[in-house]
Parts: C-alpha cells; structure tokens; sequence
C-alpha cells in the first residue's frame, strides 16, 4: 500500500512537471506570435518584397514624389516705354509729315508705361494745283511675363503676328503685299496695300516690329489730293522702314540698351495661351480703325 501511495504520488509529481513543462513552452511561444502579428498587420507606409527580391513601397507609403514647383516664366527684359511723341527726330519728321507744323497728338492711355501711341498729319496745301497729305501713328506695347499668359516675348510675338494678319485684312485694301524685313528688332513686316477713298487714292504702310516683349507699330499712308500726283509707293515703304529702325531704337535705348537687335523670333515661346489676351486701347488699335483715323485726318484737312 505505501509502495503504491508512493507511486501515485511520484505519478502525480510527473503529471505536474509535463503540465509546467507544456505552460513553459506555450509562454515562450506567445512572444513570437506577438512579434509575427506586430510585423504582419503593417502601417500604411511599410515596405514588402516583390517577386524579384526589390523593396517596394506600399500605395500609403512616404516615398511617393512631391507636388511639382509651380511654373516660372523668364522676366520680361524691357519695363518701360519710351515718349512715344519723342521716338522719332525731327529730321525724320520733317521727311515724312513736313507740314505737321506742331508736336504729335499723343494717344490717350490709362497705363503709358506699357501701351502709348502718337499721330501726325500733314497737309502740303498747293490750291488749286493739288496738295500733298500724309498721315503717321506710332504704337508701342510692352508685354510682362506671367505665370498665365507666358512670357513677355512669347505674348509679344503672339500680338505681332495678329498685328501683320490685321493689316492684310482691311477693308478696301487693294493689292496687299507682305514683305519681310530684316535688321529691325527681332522680327519685322511690311504690308502695303491702296485704298480708294472718295478725296483721292491712299498709299497706306503699315509696318510692325518686335524687340524683346515690346511691338512697334507704325502706319504711314499718302495721297496726293485735289489732281495732286500720288506718291511713290516704294518712297512710302523706304521711310517708313527707316522711321521704323528709329523707333524701335527708341525703346531699346529707353531700357539702356543700344539697340534693338538682342532677341531672335525662334526665342520666343508657342503663344497660343497669349493669343486669347488681345490687349485693347489706342496701340492694339486695328488696321481697319487706322485706316478710318487716316480718313478723318484727310477729311479735316
């Protein structure tokens, strides 16, 4: 009977050690599991092996890239604008409107550090032999960069093509003729063209030039009046090309530079987001408004 006391209890002891033996290893077990499923149930921004071995980062993760800079355009090179009465010498003035006999008529503009114009007309008064009239306006706009509409050369250039596109398009106009012209800003164009007006036949020049972020336009037009002989078309063209260089001086020197020579057309930017900003006031006048302005001067004289 002891001896079997004895066994039952050494039975029962053997029972106890197996039960902590399996609780001792079930404790160190738990741990793991608790690191396994710490390191299964990832943030948003953990990492996980692909296929090929490479760390990728989850669609949460801190990798992604950052929003992009908001764009930059260049700095328009010329800020302001010269006297617009004042881009052209009195030499000058006197071949091409002799009997103006006073100072231009400067252009209304509510901003003349980008938008100005001046007009001239004159009348050469032979009685009954005829005279002689001519009619001049120069129109300067300057174009600032923007994060919108582009640079300043890009909306320059964008308005200087509309500008030769306009001067084709006049009413009236006979036999217009497009002529490159070379040595004048960064880009310049003739358009030539009559206009049969009730006084006489009008020889109208309308000549435009870009340097930098600026436009020169400059309109001349002739008519010889009451059986006066008309002017050469070509004697036109050659002084208003020529008051056209001096113009476009003008500007450059107005900035402190020396001419007008520094920026290439291909420089400039697609203008198409310009193109949709077509400026207004006296220098984005139309051709065909120009046209009626030279009408009127021909009318008061």
């Amino acid at each position: 009977m002891q001896r079997a006391a004895q066994r039952d209890d050494r039975a029962q002891r053997d029972q106890r050690a197996k039960r902590l033996r399996r609780a001792l290893v079930c404790a160190a077990a738990v741990p793991a599991v608790l690191i396994t499923a710490a390191c299964s149930s990832g943030s948003g921004d953990s990492k996980a092996m692909s296929g090929d071995g490479s760390v990728q980062q989850s669609a949460g993760g801190s990798d992604q890239p950052s929003a992009s800079a908001s764009p930059t355009v260049q700095a328009a090179a010329y800020k302001k604008l010269p006297d617009p009465c004042g881009v052209l010498s009195k030499k000058t003035l006197t071949d091409l409107v002799p009997k103006s006999g006073k100072a231009g008529k400067k252009g209304g503009s509510d901003n003349p550090s980008s938008r100005a114009s001046c007009a001239w007309s004159s009348l050469d008064n032979n009685g009954v032999k005829g005279s002689q009239f001519r009619w001049l306006n120069v129109s300067l706009l300057r174009f600032d960069s923007d994060a919108t509409r582009g640079s300043g050369d890009a909306q320059a250039h964008a308005y200087f093509t509309r500008q030769v596109k306009d001067a084709q398009a006049v009413d009236g106009a006979r036999s217009p003729k497009v002529v490159p012209l070379s040595g004048t800003g960064a880009e310049a164009t003739a358009v030539r063209y009559d206009l049969k007006k009730k006084e006489g036949l009008f020889r109208q020049q309308t000549v435009v030039a870009r340097v930098e972020n600026v436009v020169v336009t400059l309109d001349y037009n002739g008519a010889g009046l009451a059986g006066e002989k008309t002017p050469g078309a070509n004697d036109l063209a050659k002084a208003a090309e020529k008051a056209l260089k001096e113009a476009v001086a003008s500007v450059s020197a107005a900035n402190g530079e020396g001419s007008g020579q520094s920026s290439s057309p291909t420089a400039a930017t697609s203008p198409s987001a310009a193109a949709s900003k077509s400026p207004s006031g006296p220098a984005a006048k139309s051709p065909s408004a120009r046209a009626s302005a030279s009408r009127s001067a021909a009318g008061k004289n």
